[in-house]
C-alpha cells in the first residue's frame, strides 16, 4: 500500500538531523519513506502506515499548540511510539505536563525504562533505579521530585549521597563541614540548576525546602512528608543502606539509583545496593526497575563505551585456565595447574 503525506511548513525538525527520525521511523514501523520537497511518500501496509499518519498529525497538532520539542527528546519519544502501539506523541507530551509542575524542563521519559520508571515512581513508596552510567537515573528522579514539592504534595526534598572517593584519595579538605562534602554532592546540585531558577534553588536551600547532605548525616533522623533521593548507591556499606532504608517516614518517598558496574568500595562484594537488590526483592510497595544500555541519554559515544566496557568484562570473564609447566631441578617439566583468580564481578 502506498499513501502520500502532505508536508506542512515549519515540520522539517521531526525529520532529524540528517533525516535521521525519518530512518527510525523506516527501520521499526517495515515502511519506505521518500522524502520530496512538498509531500512524504510511505509504502507499507496499512497499519503502519496509519501509524505514520498520527506521527505526522500528533506533531503537527503540538507545534500549533506551540509545544517545541528539542532534537533529543523528539528522537526518544519517537522510539517509545514506534516500540508500543498504545502510545502516542501527543499522549506523551500530555503525560508529561503534570510531571512539569514548576519545572523549566519537560520530564519526558526517552526510552521504555525510562517511562517505567516514571510510573513506578508514580506508583510505589520505595523505587531502586539499577543501570550504567548516562540512563537518566539521577536527573529524572529529582525532576520527579521536584514536581512534587512544587505540586505541594511534599513539603520538603531530601537528597543523599555517600561521600566516597571514586578511586582518588583528596586528602585534608579546607572549609566548613558543608564546603568539605560539597564537591561530593555537586551532580545533585547540578540536577536541581538545571531544573529550577538558580535564585529559586537557593532560596529553597537557605529555607532547608532542599537539604542536600552526605549519607553520614541521615542517621537517627526520621524523615516525615518528604521526597528522598540517594544517589550512587552503590557505593554504601550493608548497615548504610539498611539505615537509610529505615529513615522513611510518613508522607514520604524514597528513590535509591546506583549503577553496581562502578563501585569504589574496598571490597564491591560488600556494596549495600547488591545486598538490597537481593533482600528486599518481593517486598510489597518497593518497585526495582533496571536500564541498560540502550537507554543512555547522554553523548551517543557514552552508550558506545558502556557497550565497549560490557563487552570487554564478559571477554575477561570468559577467559579459559591458564596452564603453566615449570621445570623441575633436573629439568624435567613438572605439569601443574596455575589458576589466575578473576576479578570480582559486580554485575
Amino acid at each position: 500500500m502506498k499513501k502520500t503525506i502532505e508536508i506542512t511548513p515549519n515540520i522539517e525538525p521531526i525529520f532529524g538531523t540528517r533525516d535521521e527520525n525519518l530512518h527510525l521511523i523506516e527501520a521499526a514501523l517495515k515502511v519506505r519513506i521518500d522524502l520530496r520537497s512538498d509531500a512524504l511518500y510511505v509504502d507499507g501496509d496499512a497499519d503502519a502506515i496509519a501509524r505514520v499518519e498520527q506521527i505526522f498529525a500528533d506533531y503537527e497538532a503540538l507545534r500549533r499548540a506551540g509545544v517545541i520539542l528539542q532534537n533529543g527528546e523528539l528522537a526518544g519519544m519517537l522510539k517509545l511510539v514506534v516500540t508500543d502501539k498504545t502510545v502516542t506523541l501527543r499522549g506523551l507530551v500530555d503525560s508529561s505536563k503534570h510531571r512539569s509542575t514548576g519545572i523549566r524542563r519537560m520530564v519526558q521519559p526517552r526510552s521504555m525504562n525510562q517511562r517505567q520508571y516514571l510510573e513506578a515512581i508514580e506508583g510505589s513508596d520505595m523505587v531502586f533505579g539499577v543501570g550504567p552510567a548516562g540512563t537518566g537515573k539521577t536527573y529524572l528522579a529529582v525532576a520527579m521530585a521536584v514536581a512534587a514539592l512544587s505540586a505541594k504534595k511534599v513539603s520538603r526534598l531530601v537528597l543523599v549521597r555517600p561521600a566516597v572517593e571514586a578511586g582518588e584519595r583528596l586528602g585534608f579538605l579546607p572549609g566548613t563541614l558543608q564546603e568539605k562534602v560539597d564537591p561530593y554532592l555537586r551532580p545533585l546540585y547540578d540536577a536541581l540548576y538545571d531544573l529550577l531558577e538558580p535564585d529559586r534553588v537557593d532560596k529553597m536551600l537557605e529555607r532547608n525546602v532542599i537539604e542536600v547532605a552526605p549519607l553520614a548525616f541521615m542517621r537517627g533522623r526520621t524523615l516525615n512528608d518528604a521526597f528522598i533521593i540517594m544517589d550512587e548507591a552503590q557505593n554504601t556499606t550493608s548497615e548504610q543502606m539498611k539505615m537509610f532504608l529505615t529513615r522513611l517516614g510518613n508522607n514520604a518517598k524514597a528513590v535509591i539509583t546506583g549503577d553496581i558496574t562502578q563501585i569504589d568500595l574496598p571490597n564491591p562484594r560488600k556494596s549495600g545496593l547488591i545486598e538490597a537488590i537481593e533482600v528486599l526483592k518481593g517486598v510489597d510497595g518497593i518497585n526495582f526497575c533496571y536500564f541498560e544500555q540502550g537507554d543512555v541519554v547522554r553523548h551517543q559515544l557514552v552508550q558506545r563505551i558502556v557497550c565497549a566496557y560490557d563487552g570487554y568484562t564478559r571477554g575477561q570473564r570468559e577467559l579459559p585456565l591458564e596452564i603453566s609447566q615449570p621445570m623441575s631441578d633436573n629439568g624435567v617439566g613438572q605439569r601443574s595447574a596455575s589458576v589466575d583468580k578473576p576479578a570480582v564481578q559486580t554485575q
